[in-house]
């Protein structure tokens, strides 16, 4: 289906591909990767445009259709459904599937997140981001031989996600897709085309056997390397021992052209993430905050969501789900107190330091001004080489911190916007899709980030690995409310994909009007046991952290100098101890009833 041969392109003074080759063959469903800034995206330019191309060729099947994303469509007065199928223009010259046609396109823009109900507005009463939905349907409605998509998930909420995943392995024709969604890249290609080092490599399987198979050939080129300098430095001992002995000169000559012989091996350089970080908060009593029946949505309009009843104690991971345009941002803007409450109330403690991102906040970063003046404005009586060093440690060296923020990557913005916010060390971090920017090593980092920092998390994410790898709850918010959700995300996928959408917008058969309050829990089945171990591994760290907690003050107590200081501090110690006690015993039973469930389910 497409042929790269000795490609080499160059970008301003930059080698992007030298002598990179790839064949993909029909019907395979391949997974281009990268870090961002590789080439990746100028690659499927270099497919699309020959007037792009450097050196070598780029070919695709003769007679073969490419299909790609339009940036978004039009704001037209056609309505949505009319546009989409337009799109087909071989379909729409020619009439061809009159008759099945609309129907194909309403379930492709419908599992794409659209209500039955909406395909005939104009294309103009959406919003950016619903018209980039709708190309993307255009192009998936089309079927051209060769699909060719960059990041589709950045623009779908968790459902449409799953949706896009189940369509592309049912697909018939080639896909070459560019995505840093760890589970799509798994569950939906066949193979993965690796870019690195300015060249290609083509492997059968998903993302977690790539990452095997190269760390294993890693391993067996250090295995060899090692072999080889050692031979190397036996060859070079005798040359330099016998060059000038008359009797041994030409072996030395011997061995020296076995040394200029011998290619080198290089072992690559494993080029990770910069790490992010999230200081350690202080300590406060649970619950840091707490919605007592309130209703949540926007002055002088309608509830988006009624009687919301939610507590956040120190300790929780809880990541939000839903359909887009459901509320999921509308709840946590309310927790953070970026939203005032239409009706109910909101407590939180008063000491209690919330860091809230969303990708609106990539607006927010004052174009003109450099990381440097940013990272500035945290400590403004800092001497210079302090504030270098802060962003240093944000992930912003020598090289990046006179930069000014609009010629940022949309990732180094986003490490920009974490690395501010997470410098008032606060008790709750409130993440709006955070990983929309960042590339897979980057998103590995910050999910290590999130599992070392030891305050509270709420999550809105359409990354289903960050999700499982971060949080131990999940709320579903759905048809004006929001509720504990006792699923697993592999529970609720399976809802979504039987379903269509768990608020009764799909096209299915057997899609629900609405989740009743008992379909919350995903029906009878509870958590997987892979969920339950990981839950298990949370249990025991917060059982290890509390003790250990508990043993730093009993040793504090048992110091006479703790009573030379007065009453109120050894008061103070006291009610902390209390605090922790009752933490421990609170994981201690989690651990116990965990142990017992995962007995259970095995």
């Amino acid at each position: 289906m497409l042929q790269i041969t000795d490609l080499t392109y160059r970008l301003a003074r930059r080698v992007l591909f030298d002598g990179a080759n790839a064949v993909i063959s029909d019907g395979w469903k391949v997974g281009l990767v990268g870090k961002n800034g590789s080439g990746k995206s100028t690659l499927l330019r270099l497919i699309q445009d020959e007037a792009l191309k450097g050196d070598g060729s780029v070919r695709l099947k003769r007679g073969a259709r490419m299909g790609f994303v339009a940036q978004e469509i039009a704001a037209t007065a056609d309505p949505m459904l009319e546009v989409v199928l337009a799109a087909d223009t071989e379909r729409a010259s020619l009439m061809v599937d009159a008759y099945s046609a609309e129907a194909r396109a309403s379930e492709i823009l419908v599992g794409l997140g659209f209500k039955q109900e909406e395909l005939m507005n104009p294309a103009g009463s959406f919003s950016g981001g619903w018209r980039m939905r709708a190309a993307l349907a255009g192009v998936l409605f089309s079927m051209p031989d060769l699909l060719v998509l960059d990041e589709p998930t950045n623009y779908l909420d968790l459902e449409g996600a799953a949706w896009l995943e189940a369509f592309l392995r049912k697909y018939p024709n080639t896909v070459l897709v560019v995505s840093h969604d760890r589970e799509m890249l798994n569950r939906s290609v066949t193979h993965i085309m690796a870019l690195e080092d300015a060249k290609l490599e083509v492997q059968a399987g998903g993302y977690d056997t790539y990452l095997r198979r190269r760390a294993e050939r890693a391993a067996l080129l250090a295995g060899q390397k090692v072999k080889q300098d050692a031979a190397r430095a036996h060859l070079q001992a005798f040359v330099d021992r016998f060059r000038a002995t008359a009797s041994k000169a030409r072996q030395a000559q011997s061995r020296i052209k076995m040394l200029e012989k011998m290619q080198e091996i290089s072992v690559p350089i494993a080029d990770r993430a910069m790490p992010f970080h999230f200081d350690e908060p202080s300590e406060l009593a649970s619950p840091l905050i707490q919605l007592d029946e309130a209703d949540l949505g926007y002055i002088n309009g309608k509830p988006v969501l009624r009687q919301v009843d939610f507590r956040l104690d120190h300790d929780d991971r809880i990541v939000i789900i839903g359909p887009n345009g459901q509320g999921k941002t509308t709840l946590v803007k309310s927790i953070g107190a970026r939203l005032e409450l239409l009706n109910g109330k909101r407590r939180a403690s008063k000491a209690v330091k919330i860091g809230y991102f969303s990708q609106d906040q990539l607006d927010e970063l004052r174009a003109g001004e450099t990381v440097l003046q940013h990272v500035r404005d945290l400590e403004p009586e800092w001497p210079p080489s302090r504030h270098r060093s802060l962003a240093a440690r944000m992930g912003f060296g020598q090289e990046k911190i006179d930069t000014h923020v609009e010629k940022l990557s949309g990732g180094e913005k986003v490490r920009l916007l974490l690395g501010l916010m997470a410098y008032a060390k606060p008790h709750v971090l409130i993440l709006d899709e955070p990983t929309s920017h960042l590339d897979i090593d980057s998103r590995e980092a910050l999910i290590h980030a999130l599992n070392d920092y030891s305050g509270a998390v709420l999550l809105i994410t359409h990354d289903v690995y960050l999700a499982e790898a971060c949080a131990d709850r999940l709320w579903l918010v759905h048809n004006g409310h929001a509720r504990a959700y006792d699923g697993d995300l592999t529970d609720y996928r399976g809802l979504v994909l039987s379903a269509d959408r768990p608020d009764g917008s799909g096209a299915g058969k057997n899609a629900p009007k609405a989740l009743a309050k008992s379909d919350v829990g995903g029906g009878k089945k509870g958590p997987s046991l892979s969920t339950l171990r990981f839950r298990l591994a949370d249990a025991e760290k917060a059982v290890t952290k509390e003790q250990h907690a508990l043993d730093t003050i009993d040793a504090r107590l048992a110091s006479p100098s703790l009573y030379t200081e007065g009453a109120k501090a050894l008061a103070d110690l006291t009610k902390k101890r209390e605090w922790h006690a009752q933490a421990l015993a609170k994981a201690e039973a989690a651990w116990i009833e965990l142990s017992e469930a995962i007995e259970a389910a095995s």
